[in-house]
């Protein structure tokens, strides 16, 4: 049961998060997703803060959180997956303390007040974390003939989700196009977590095996068995 709830969670947390951002976001005819922060649309005070930091940050963060652990168990003899896992929990504590702590309306520099730096530091650290995590499992699905198929898949989203998020930086200052390249790297990344999800329950529902655990099977086990 519990193993089924920690892969649910990484089933749902990107479809919660994409559900959650496109609902405030039509609650808001002025909001743009081309130029405007997904952060935004939890500032202080604003129309949504509610819904969006309550319905998407803390709850998504819970869920990355969930899932992390059932991959620690899954993957328990293995340095790297106890790293990568590690990772995924630590993006789900940045989520959740950046629902906690909101941005300021617009989320625009200076960033003056305690609130908008714990929100801008937790987003970033949270981003970069997933990022990771994204190329750790790429580089660890190399070991598993169930999961080899996702390397390459796994790899290339996290260096689009960084490429996403450099181009995002670089058009802060004027806001051209930093809504967009926000979305299509957390989009990028959250759907590169559903996928992973994914393959993960259909591995178990077919009872596919894999290293160390009933249902998963390394590579090189096999070989050296």
């Amino acid at each position: 049961m519990f193993r089924k709830i920690g892969i649910l969670c990484g089933i749902l947390a990107p479809i919660l998060w994409a559900s959650a951002i496109f609902v405030t976001g039509s609650l808001r005819p002025e909001y743009s997703h081309l130029t405007q922060y997904i952060s935004e649309l939890g500032e202080r005070g604003g129309s949504t803060e509610f819904i969006m930091r309550y319905a998407a940050f803390v709850p998504t963060g819970f869920m990355h959180m969930a899932f992390a652990a059932f991959l620690y168990g899954e993957f328990k003899g293995s340095p790297l997956a106890t790293f990568a896992a590690m990772l995924l929990a630590i993006n789900g504590i940045a989520r959740i303390a950046a629902g906690i702590f909101p941005c300021e309306s617009g989320c625009a520099l200076p960033r003056l007040l305690l609130s908008q730096k714990l929100h801008s530091l937790s987003a970033g650290a949270g981003f970069f974390a997933l990022i990771s995590a994204s190329v750790l499992w790429g580089i660890l699905f190399r070991r598993y003939q169930s999961l080899r198929c996702l390397s390459a898949y796994s790899i290339g989203s996290g260096c689009l989700g960084l490429v996403f998020l450099v181009l995002m930086l670089w058009s802060a200052e004027l806001r051209t196009g930093t809504g967009l390249y926000e979305r299509l790297s957390s989009g990028t990344l959250s759907l590169w977590m559903l996928v992973f999800a994914v393959r993960l329950w259909w591995l178990k529902a077919f009872n596919v095996t894999w290293a160390g655990q009933p249902t998963f099977r390394s590579t090189k086990s096999a070989f050296d068995n």
